[in-house]
């Protein structure tokens, strides 16, 4: 059987499909919620809040909409920071020039506008297929960065052609604290995170799937393959886009396009890869593992070396500790640590 009839039809390789919500996952992910929305905000200090907490739920969520279009979808994307850019410029014009906009609006509005300029750049998947398609997203992605540092108008002639953050406020309750900036970033991070579940277990996700699996066979059984590749780029780049938004305004205070350069594109391809390719659970253990990562090597060279490394050492380190860690995770595990904690928990027969 093709895999992508497999996939439509929910049988693989002779195993019973998963159940979408057993008792045990969903009694977990309540307690997970219920921590992070409440217990986290009794306990937190602003330094988790600003160096840990912020910045992991963002990357989770870039790192979402790029597993949308590349892990479920199978749509290679080095475009993931230009559409973060637009999403946060986006925002930023929506609540300059549109004051009475309420801010989650403006917030799914640039959301909305990214998915657009993905939708746009995601045209040539219908005629490149495979590591190809890297090309005219790597393109958007100096392209994008380049129209936001040029032209003015998107920074409202900024001379440094930077954005900074409006009065985050919500029905009259001022957001600009720490704890306010995490309540909107969590809350932004899980409604966006459920609406991708029910849309990756629904008809679309299905043909997202079979796309990835085999283009040829999935238009044989009647895959509507055109819709199914930009509909995937259209949704991973309104994520990336929010993702963006919540960057600028929630976590940093002030951005330019430099904020989102093609580093950042590669960031979030490490979240996925570590994480696990076509796992949402697996942007959240890839972004936890990216941003922790840094603080703990830090740490570590602090207390083992007295200070002896420098910042632009440690940082060296880093990339070299990455670099080796995704040519293992290829080798040993391509599906990520989604994966391997998958089979940890799963008993043995």
């Amino acid at each position: 059987m093709p895999p992508a009839l497999a996939t439509l039809s929910g049988l693989g390789a002779g195993r019973r499909p998963a159940l979408p919500a057993l008792p045990a996952r969903t009694a977990g992910l309540a307690l997970l919620l219920a921590v992070a929305f409440v217990a986290i905000p009794l306990t937190a200090t602003d330094y988790w809040y600003n160096a840990i907490l912020i910045p992991f739920l963002i990357m989770a969520l870039a790192g979402l909409g790029l597993n949308l279009t590349m892990g479920y979808a199978g749509q290679a994307s080095l475009g993931t920071g230009a559409f973060m850019a637009v999403g946060a410029y986006a925002t930023y014009n929506l609540l300059l020039r549109l004051p009475e906009l309420p801010l989650p609006v403006s917030l799914a509005g640039g959301g909305l506008i990214a998915g657009a300029v993905g939708l746009v750049v995601g045209l040539p998947s219908l005629r490149i297929k495979g590591f190809y398609l890297i090309a005219p997203t790597l393109a958007a992605q100096f392209l994008i960065e380049w129209i936001f540092n040029q032209v003015g108008w998107f920074s409202n002639y900024a001379t440094s052609s930077a954005i900074s953050a409006p009065r985050l406020v919500f029905l009259g309750h001022d957001l600009s604290s720490p704890a306010g900036r995490y309540a909107l970033t969590l809350t932004s991070v899980t409604v966006v995170t459920v609406v991708a579940w029910r849309l990756v277990g629904s008809q679309t996700g299905r043909n997202w799937r079979a796309v990835r699996d085999g283009e040829t066979a999935a238009a044989v059984i009647g895959v509507p393959v055109a819709r199914a590749k930009l509909s995937a780029f259209f949704v991973g780049a309104a994520v990336s886009g929010i993702a963006g938004a919540l960057w600028a305004f929630a976590y940093l205070g002030t951005v330019d396009a430099r904020s989102f350069d093609l580093d950042r594109s590669f960031q979030a391809l490490f979240i996925i890869i570590i994480g696990g390719l076509g796992s949402l659970s697996g942007s959240f253990i890839g972004a936890a593992f990216i941003v922790l990562l840094p603080i703990l090597l830090t740490h570590l060279s602090n207390a083992a070396l007295g200070g002896a490394l420098d910042g632009g050492q440690i940082s060296n380190l880093q990339r070299i500790i990455f670099g080796a860690l995704i040519i293992g995770f290829l080798i040993k595990e391509p599906n990520g640590l989604a994966a391997l904690l998958g089979r940890l928990r799963r008993p043995a027969c």
